[in-house]
C-alpha cells in the first residue's frame, strides 16, 4: 500500500498523484469518468482535483460539469470521507474574480454540485490583483471557520502576492495557504522554479503542479510527423518545435526503456522528486491511461536519472 504524503501544514494526507478532473464532462462522459475514478481509488488514490469552471470551454457546457460528475460518483460510492476533494474559485464566468462576495457565492455552488457540506482543499484559481490580499484571505478564512472548507490554497499567483497573503494570514491569525498549484513540468520549469518555489519552500507549502505531462507531450506519443487524435494535440505538438522538447523526449525514451515503465511515469517521478512537490496532477480519459499515472507512487528515480532529465530540460 502506497503511503500517503502530508499536504503542507494541513491535516490532509494525499496519494502522490492527484487525479485531474478537467476531462470529466468534456472528453470523458459520466460513465467513463466513474470508471476512471473507480480505478484510481482502487489503486490507492484519494486526491481528486477539479474546479468550478471545468469544463466551461466545451460546446454546450456551462461550467460545473466536472464537479457534478464527481458529486454523483461520491454519492453513488458512499466514500466522501475517503476522498480529498480539491476545487477552485475565480474562473467561472458567473463567479469571476476573487471579491469576497464572489467567493462566498461560488463556494455554495461548488458544495451543491459536489453534493457535500465541505470541500477539503479550496484554491483561488487565478489571482485577482484588483482585490487586496487582505480581503481574499479574510474571505477564505471565514469559509474555514464556517466548516465549509478544511484548507485553502492558491494557483496562478505571483511570488509577491503569495508572500503578502501568507504574511497577512500570519499577522492576523487567519487560515493560510497550505498548498500551491503551479504550472510545472519537464518542459515548463521557468514559471515555478525561482521565486515561487522559494516562497513555497520557505513557508512549507505543498506544490501540486498542473500540466504535469505538458498536455500529453510527456507521455511520449507525440513525435515529429505523427498525428495524434486528441483535443490537446495542438498544444502538445508545440513542444516538438523546441530543442528542449526533443532532448527531454530522448532522455525519457532511454530511462523508460531501461526501467521498463511508461514515459508518463518517468516524467511524473521527476516532478514528484522536486523540492516542495507533494503530488503532481494528471488526468485520464480512460481506465487504460491510468496505470502509467498511478505507477509514479512506486518509481523512485536515481540521482543520475534525475540529473539527466534536469540537464535535458534546461
Amino acid at each position: 500500500m502506497t503511503s500517503l504524503r502530508p499536504l503542507g501544514a494541513s491535516d490532509l494526507s494525499v496519494f502522490p498523484l492527484a487525479l485531474g478532473g478537467n476531462v470529466f464532462g468534456w472528453t470523458a462522459d459520466e460513465a467513463a469518468s466513474f470508471a476512471v475514478l473507480d480505478a484510481y481509488t482502487a489503486a490507492g488514490g484519494n486526491f481528486v482535483d477539479t474546479a468550478d469552471v471545468y469544463s466551461q470551454w466545451a460546446p454546450g457546457n456551462e461550467g460545473g460539469e466536472s464537479e457534478r460528475i464527481i458529486g454523483r460518483w461520491l454519492a453513488a460510492r458512499g466514500n466522501r470521507e475517503d476522498v480529498v476533494v480539491a476545487t477552485k474559485v475565480g474562473a467561472h464566468l458567473t463567479y469571476k474574480g476573487l471579491a469576497p462576495t464572489t467567493i462566498k457565492a461560488a463556494v455554495e455552488e461548488s458544495l451543491r454540485r459536489l453534493g457535500t457540506d465541505y470541500i477539503d482543499l479550496y484554491y483561488t484559481h487565478f489571482d485577482d490583483e484588483s482585490v487586496p490580499v487582505e480581503e481574499i484571505v479574510t474571505a477564505l478564512d471565514q469559509l474555514v471557520r464556517d466548516g465549509k472548507v478544511r484548507a485553502v490554497a492558491a494557483s496562478n499567483i505571483s511570488p509577491a502576492r503569495l508572500q503578502d497573503s501568507l504574511d497577512f494570514a500570519d499577522r492576523e491569525g487567519l487560515a493560510k495557504y497550505v498548498a500551491l498549484q503551479p504550472h510545472y513540468n519537464l518542459v515548463s520549469r521557468d514559471t515555478y522554479e525561482g521565486g515561487l518555489q522559494d516562497t513555497a519552500a520557505r513557508s512549507g507549502l505543498a506544490a501540486v503542479p498542473y500540466f504535469s505531462l505538458a498536455a500529453g507531450f510527456l507521455t511520449g506519443k507525440y513525435r515529429p510527423g505523427v498525428a495524434v487524435d486528441s483535443e490537446r494535440a495542438g498544444k502538445a505538438g508545440q513542444y516538438l518545435e523546441s530543442d528542449r522538447g526533443i532532448k527531454v523526449l530522448a532522455a525519457l525514451d532511454r530511462i523508460a526503456r531501461e526501467r521498463e515503465v511508461a514515459h508518463a511515469t518517468v516524467a511524473l517521478a521527476w516532478l514528484a522528486a522536486q523540492p516542495t512537490v507533494v503530488a503532481p496532477i494528471a488526468s485520464a480519459r480512460t481506465v487504460e491511461q491510468l496505470p502509467a499515472l498511478v505507477a509514479v507512487a512506486d518509481l523512485e528515480l536515481t540521482d543520475a536519472e534525475l540529473s539527466e532529465l534536469k540537464t535535458a530540460s534546461a
